[in-house]
Order: C-alpha cells, then structure tokens, then sequence
C-alpha cells in the first residue's frame, strides 16, 4: 500500500505526455543521481538510449526524445524557461554535443544514440533504457519505466521500503474508498479534511498552501495562456488552435491584463446557458493546447488530461460561485489529489496499460468528486460523483493520431470537464442509500478493463482513429 500525496498526483511539467514526456525527462535526470552515487558520473564518455514498447511507438509524437535529452542536460521540468526548448534541441541537433548534467560536454547525435524499439518490456509497456560507455573501456546501463503520472520505478522497486516507511506517516491510510468513507463518518469530516490531516504528517501548513497555490497558478496560467494563443500547433496535423477563437467570441471587448483580472472579467460577462458549455469547453482546450506545444500544465493526474481539473475549477469560480477564493481552490485540489490515488493504487493512470479511460476518464472522477464537495456535497455524494464519472468512461482507448497528443486528445479533456460537472449535478441529486455502484467496484472494473483491452488501443498508435486516419487526411 503506497502514500501517495496530493503533490504526486498534481505535479508541473512541461507537455505533451506525463508518462512520454514527463516520465522519461525525470528518468534522464534520476539516471545521473544514481551514477553520481556510484562516483562513476564524471567518467561517461558516452551515452546511447533505448526506449522500448510505447514509448518508441508514439515517443516522436510525444517529444520522448526530446525529454530524455532535457534530462540528461539537467533541467528541471518545473522551472526550465520553456521558450528555450527548441533552441537547446537545435543546439544538440547541430553540433553533436550534450552538455551532461550542465556540467561536462559529451559526444552526442539523437539521430542514432536514442533508438526506438518496437518491442515491449515485460515489467511495463513505458520502458527506457540508458547505456554509458566509461573512460577505461566499461559500459553499465540502467533501465526505469514510466508508469503513468510522471512517475518513475526501477523493476526492483528499490523504492518499496521507502514508500512502506512514508506510508506509515499518514494517520489515516486510505488504500480504497471505503476507508476514506470511514474515516469521513468516524471523524465527522469532509473529504478534503481527512486528506489535509493526512498531508500534514509530511508537510507544513505552510508549504501545503504554499504548492497547492503554486499549482493553480500554472493551471491558471495555462488557460489564459492557451486562451490568447492563436496559431497551428507543431507536429504536422496542422491542428488549429481553437480555444483563441472560442474565448474571443465569449470575452468579447472586456478588458484585463493578467490571469486574476481575468477571472473577474469573465464573472462579468452574462453567461447564458449554451456559453457555460462552450467556456467550460474553452477552458479544457486552451490548457490542451499548451501541453500539445510543450508548454507547462499540471500533471492531474496526467497530461493528456491535464485541461480538466483546471477547466471545472474556472467553471466553480467563474459560474458558480464567484466569491469563490484561495480556500476553494485548496479544498478542491485536496479532493481531486485523494481520489486520483486511489485509481493509482486501484488500478492506473497509464494510457500504455489502459487506454485513455486511466487518463480523461480518472481526471474526469477526480474533478468531479471534487466539484461535488464545494458544492456542498456528503462524502458519500464526493464518491458517487467520481463513480458516475468513471462508469462513462470505462473502456475509453487511447489511439493518438500520427502519436500526438491532439487528435482526440484535446476534445476529450472538454468531454471529461463536461462530465464531471453532469455527474456532480447527477450525485448531489442521489440518496447515497440508493446508489448502485461503489467506486470502488468501479476502480475494479476499470482495471479489469483495461487487462482485457487489446495492446494496439493503449497508446501505440495501432489502433482506432490512429490508423483510421493519415497525416495525408489532414
């Protein structure tokens, strides 16, 4: 049973995949810790990298190339100046040379020292492995796998004892939703208050509002950011970008100057019904569109599915409750962050094991259940949101065209937003009594699912709209 904390399942990275981007990037860089930790880092020579399974099969549409070499340069995903992305690439790409780590020059060319393998690793269909050759002739290597979420594992799982001693710092260990349920009644609290109580056993009061308000802040960001960008997007779909028109029609000639001002803007306007749809749907996208041009999003729980949360957490503040501050967004973000874990530990939030239903579908649970306690919601409607959610989701494939995280990808994080709310409306509605469907059976059956799902439909680009489609269609 594993302690996962609000802040794994909500993290900043940079797009357009937590588990092809984000994961291998944070590979690259775990991969120097370990050979500084053996004293064998300042003797690499050279470098080669092996990505297998998924990883291969989409990792040019999903910028895998690019994030391992952004790792082994030693940036971080969270602070790098994504302007300089292409510029840093370019660089490599011209002279042949990876400045490792920031701290030494190393004969590279991308075109033939990261190789794509089509064939898949047994331990996890997101595996990556890196190859050094050492001044005196050695060559060791170190594989990791990506496993959904920006996390990263080595087969050993040498980070078992680790997260068996963290876990045993929750007060209240939650392994399934039934536990949450029970401490909820037990206690007399909110979901969220149970989750809060839980993180302040690893950290302050302080530090918590201090990373969830550094994580609205680039969820904000990332709307308003994607709201005011037009153009095509990179990769060769020539995928317009469609939240730009979209916000510009609803805006209209209101103004403001930076992403708080915004919010009140938009509280302004009148907003009839057919708007919220399209606002809701705006908001989504924009994020979308970021994370599609590598730009930086939360992770939530990954980032093909990072428009959701922040999408139904604008809908909550501009629609619904426009007094609605810092407190909210917190309360929210703790919900979101405890039901994500659960999927992770029930089943996954990994495309590559199953299908786009562990991405839109588990942001979509997330979202909702969260939506539903500021609403006013019981903890037994919290989990009956999330469930509704999910049930409609289930089976969902992931099936990227020309393996990009645009097409469907972009559209169903503003479906995912969508549900959310109708399910939280459909629990607030439901006598927790007359409920059908516990979440955790769907969490189950979400798993089974996803074992059951054919390999070509989890994001390998062989399946469905992938190959339905061609570039030449577009």
């Amino acid at each position: 049973m594993e302690c996962i904390s609000v802040f794994d399942m909500l993290k900043i990275g940079v797009g357009p995949s937590s588990s092809h981007t984000l994961g291998p990037w944070r590979a690259g860089r775990r991969w120097i810790a370990e050979l500084k930790e053996k004293e064998l880092f300042e003797s690499v020579s050279t470098i080669t990298i092996d990505l297998f399974g998924s990883l291969s099969l989409t990792g040019k549409g999903h910028a895998t190339d690019i994030a391992v070499i952004l790792g082994l340069c030693g940036y971080d995903p969270q602070t790098i100046d994504v302007s300089t992305i292409d510029t840093i690439i370019e660089n490599i790409n011209t002279s042949k040379q990876l400045f490792f780590n920031s701290e030494f020059q190393v004969s590279f060319d991308p075109e033939t020292q990261i190789i794509f393998n089509r064939e898949f690793k047994e331990f996890h269909p997101n595996g990556m492995t890196f190859h050094a050759s050492l001044k005196n002739g050695d060559k060791i290597s170190s594989s990791f796998y990506s496993i959904g979420g920006g996390f990263v594992v080595k087969e050993e799982r040498k980070r078992k004892e680790k997260k068996l001693t963290a876990f045993k710092q929750f007060p209240m260990p939650i392994h399934k939703a039934t536990d949450l349920l029970e401490y909820c009644t037990s206690k007399n609290k909110k979901v969220s208050e149970i989750v809060l109580d839980n993180e302040r056993s690893l950290h302050s009061d302080a530090e918590i509002d201090k990373r969830i308000a550094q994580i609205w802040k680039v969820m904000l960001e990332s709307m308003y950011t994607g709201c005011h960008t037009e153009g095509v997007l990179p990769g060769g779909l020539q995928v317009r970008r469609r939240a730009y028109d979209t916000h510009k029609k609803l805006i209209g000639t209101t103004s403001y100057t930076t992403p708080t001002e915004w919010i009140e803007a938009i509280r302004s306007t009148e907003v009839k019904f057919r708007q919220i749809l399209k606002w809701v749907s705006c908001f989504a996208l924009a994020v979308n569109e970021v994370n599609a041009s590598l730009g930086r999003v939360v992770t939530a729980p990954t980032n093909g599915s990072a428009g959701v949360i922040p999408a139904v957490m604008m809908y909550y503040m501009v629609i619904e409750n426009h007094d609605a501050n810092f407190d909210d967004v917190k309360q929210f973000m703790l919900v979101a962050g405890e039901i994500g874990s659960l999927f992770k530990k029930g089943a996954t939030i990994s495309a590559a094991m199953g299908g786009c239903q562990a991405e839109i579908g588990v942001s979509s649970a997330m979202a909702a259940g969260a939506l539903t306690e500021l609403m006013g919601g019981t903890p037994e409607q919290v989990l009956i949101a999330s469930e509704i959610a999910m049930e409609h989701h289930l089976g969902l494939t992931c099936d990227p065209i020309a393996g990009l995280v645009q097409i469907p990808c972009i559209e169903r994080n503003a479906m995912g937003a969508i549900k959310a709310i109708n399910a939280c409306e459909m629990a607030l509605d439901t006598d927790a009594l007359n409920a059908k469907v516990p979440l955790d059976k769907v969490i189950e059956t979400m798993w089974e699912t996803a074992q059951d799902m054919n390999t070509k439909y989890k994001e390998t680009s062989e399946g469905g709209l992938a190959v339905k489609v061609n570039l030449s269609d577009c």
